[in-house]
């Protein structure tokens, strides 16, 4: 009862703040804000509906291949980028913005918390329209014009889309969130079998199997700049994945971050301006530099142009610029690497406590098993399951580089202007080859894209296995088991128990979770027994062990 006084007086506390906060000028000043649209001219899109799936306006394109990945080709200048793209995904953007919304209901289902989330977000991103581009602004308001009215009460169509692209960076720099637990890697010269620069990465971001549903690869063709491509999912404008005509390519991993007191530009902001208007590894520097961020973020650059990838490593108030000496390999997890972040503590809490550190040497393991990449064996190692040395460690598990999770998988040849885009499941689909010479051609968009079918890597067998079919039932089940344990009413069985075990067998987790069930049902021995075999697992992470460590030492207690 303490403990609920204690959080109502915390959360009346933060609601005075918030109604002081949400008087200032500076929240009401970007509460109001809206981008000048003036200077760009409009034709407002007429949408074709060719069947199901294809639409088309002008030379503006959208359509579902057949390993289900939707393609979206736009051209324009940014009002008209955004209401092409508005007009054309409308239905898959509302649809994920539902996704979206609804997972934060789940998160927050009181509608008090929710009004005080609402309010510390209009707080919080008082400052994010200040750094971010005018013209991608414009972009936005124009894509905003097709959302859903049924979100509103959050916030006005254009200031919630501009949230949406900060989402990712908010969740990293108040949580802390593992949500992106990502790894890529770039080989060149001697490491490639024809001497070309090749760029692997899985997006390890996961907020559910119904928001990676709807995979969207993005051509876009600006009046300013540099035509190029990006991989993420509908009503996004930023780039989590993505390469230029150019042969510049940005991925993004997500490094150890200082909880920062506003939002500054989000960083798929700045990786878009990258593939936007840079055309070697200098310029993507000097774009980064000058770009203020609220998180701290690994850029992997591969550059045609240079013919080799270095890593842009950018905090609050740090920067720093990863380039390897005397190897033609560069790899990247979820840690810095540069100089610049050599005595950071929290960047060196990341490598000794996290999954980081052990994916970074999965990742020198493999390289030095393949001495030479070729895109099919590049698709191998972002497939991997194993542990370090080929150990099982269980499906799911975030020390493996193939974590069963990943929104995508993407390989760039930058020289050749090539990318292969993974389809569902995860990073396991066909591989799907595009050749952005082809697509920026200014031929006929609908066959452009089918281009390079033929170079496609095929799906992997893991996908049509029993094990595959074991591990999704294992997610199913990890489910019904957490809400056993949170409730008096649900009992289940030990057969229940034994065969949820059995899906995954190598897994740390499987066993926590049905000691955490055994412990809350006041049977001790067989917690016991449950926590010690986790124990003898590959766990995560240090602070996953010591919880497990915790729960093990509080059921011998119960048993004394």
């Amino acid at each position: 009862m303490k403990n609920n006084n204690r959080l109502s007086a915390l959360y009346l506390g933060i609601y005075l703040i918030l109604v002081l906060s949400l008087v200032s000028c500076g929240v009401s000043k970007s509460v109001r804000h809206i981008p000048d649209i003036s200077r760009y001219s409009l034709e407002t899109p007429k949408v074709d509906q060719i069947n199901d799936s294809t639409f088309s306006f002008n030379r503006n394109y959208l359509t579902k291949n057949k390993q289900q990945l939707w393609e979206l080709y736009i051209k324009g200048n940014p009002l008209q980028l955004g209401y092409n793209n508005g007009a054309l995904a409308q239905g898959l953007m509302q649809r994920q913005e539902e996704i979206f919304f609804s997972k934060v209901e789940g998160f927050v289902p009181s509608k008090f918390k929710q009004k005080l989330l609402r309010g510390f977000l209009k707080w919080y991103n008082r400052k994010m329209y200040l750094n971010v581009r005018e013209d991608y602004q414009a972009e936005l308001y124009g894509l905003s014009q097709y959302s859903s009215d049924k979100y509103n009460f959050i916030a006005p169509k254009y200031l919630r889309n501009l949230y949406l692209h900060g989402a990712h960076d908010i969740g990293h720099a108040l949580q802390d969130l593992a949500m992106v637990g990502c790894s890529s890697l770039a080989v060149w010269n001697e490491n490639t079998e024809d001497g070309d620069l090749l760029i692997g990465r899985n997006f390890d971001f996961y907020v559910g199997e119904d928001f990676a549903e709807n995979k969207l690869i993005e051509f876009v063709e600006p009046e300013n700049g540099i035509p190029y491509m990006s991989v993420s999912w509908p009503g996004m404008i930023g780039v989590v994945s993505g390469m230029n005509k150019e042969g510049i390519t940005v991925t993004i991993n997500a490094g150890k971050s200082k909880i920062p007191l506003t939002a500054k530009t989000p960083i798929s902001f700045v990786t878009r301006e990258i593939l936007q208007y840079a055309k070697n590894i200098d310029e993507a520097i000097a774009i980064a530099r000058k770009r203020k961020v609220f998180v701290s973020e690994s850029i992997l650059v591969g550059s045609a142009h240079d013919k080799k990838a270095v890593i842009i490593e950018v905090s609050p108030k740090n920067f720093g610029v990863y380039k390897v000496e005397n190897t033609s390999q560069l790899v990247c997890t979820n840690h810095f690497q540069s100089d610049a972040y050599k005595e950071d503590k929290r960047n060196q809490k990341q490598i000794l406590e996290s999954h980081s550190e052990y994916r970074y040497e999965k990742l020198q393991e493999l390289l030095q098993e393949n001495k030479k990449l070729n895109p099919e064996k590049m698709a191998a190692i972002l497939r991997d399951r194993s542990g370090l040395k080929h150990e099982k460690i269980g499906y799911g598990n975030e020390k493996a580089l193939n974590q069963l999770l990943a929104h995508h998988a993407v390989i760039f040849s930058p020289e050749k202007k090539r990318v292969w885009v993974s389809s569902n499941p995860y990073q396991l689909g066909e591989f799907v080859c595009y050749d952005l010479n082809e697509i920026f051609s200014g031929k006929n968009i609908a066959e452009s894209l089918k281009a390079r079918t033929e170079l496609n890597i095929a799906r992997d067998p893991f996908a049509d296995s029993e094990d595959f079919e074991d591990y999704e039932k294992y997610k199913l089940m990890s489910t019904e088991i957490n809400k056993a344990a949170d409730s008096d009413d649900i009992l289940l069985t030990d057969d229940f128990i034994s065969y949820y075990q059995s899906l995954n067998p190598d897994f740390w987790l499987v066993y926590y979770l049905s000691g955490k069930y055994y412990f809350s049902k006041k049977e001790y021995a067989k917690a016991k027994t449950a926590f010690e075999q986790a124990l003898t697992k590959e766990i995560t992470t240090v602070p996953d062990r010591e919880n497990v460590e915790k729960y093990l030492k509080k059921t011998l207690k119960k048993l004394q």
